[in-house]
């Protein structure tokens, strides 16, 4: 890795982070975009061409596909029942998901592929592919087909 005197860094990989940042890992793919004051623990595999914003905290272990976006502030958790003592269950994240601003994901579980977790959701099951989940805790929205028509229009 090196650092530019505007605080970017450009990771071996490709993968652009900016400062100031905690990078437990550089398992980051190509294209991938990190924001300041984020915090990527030990062991956490990225994928290609995700974008996690500012002020994100994805725990030790956890994996992350291609094609993410995780909105400022979001948490992903790898401890179920802290203080676990390193018994972690990291969450998985399949491709082409979005998170949203400060969303919540509960250690052990897996975001399939394609679905949307809304800003402040906080997540405590799995997630099947292609719905868009929101609340406290986070129950199903609608699908992303109709999620994606709703962005188009921009409602």
């Amino acid at each position: 890795m090196s650092e530019s005197e505007n605080s970017r860094i450009e990771m071996e990989s490709g993968a652009t982070a900016w400062h100031p940042i905690m990078l437990g890992s550089t398992d980051v793919g190509r294209g991938t975009n990190i924001g300041s004051m984020s915090h990527i623990g030990k062991n956490v595999k990225i994928g290609k061409d995700c974008r996690i914003q500012g002020s994100v905290y994805i725990a030790d272990g956890c994996s992350i596909g291609n094609n993410v976006f995780i909105g400022p502030g979001a948490t992903i958790t790898n401890d179920r029942y802290p203080p676990s003592g390193g018994q972690w269950s990291p969450v998985i994240v399949e491709d082409d998901v979005i998170i949203g601003a400060n969303a919540t994901i509960i250690a052990g579980i897996i975001l399939n592929k394609g679905c949307v977790i809304a800003a402040g959701a906080v997540v405590t099951k799995e997630i099947p592919s292609y719905e868009v989940w929101a609340g406290n805790p986070a129950s199903c929205l609608m699908t992303r087909e109709s999620y994606d028509k709703k962005r188009e229009a921009n409602e």
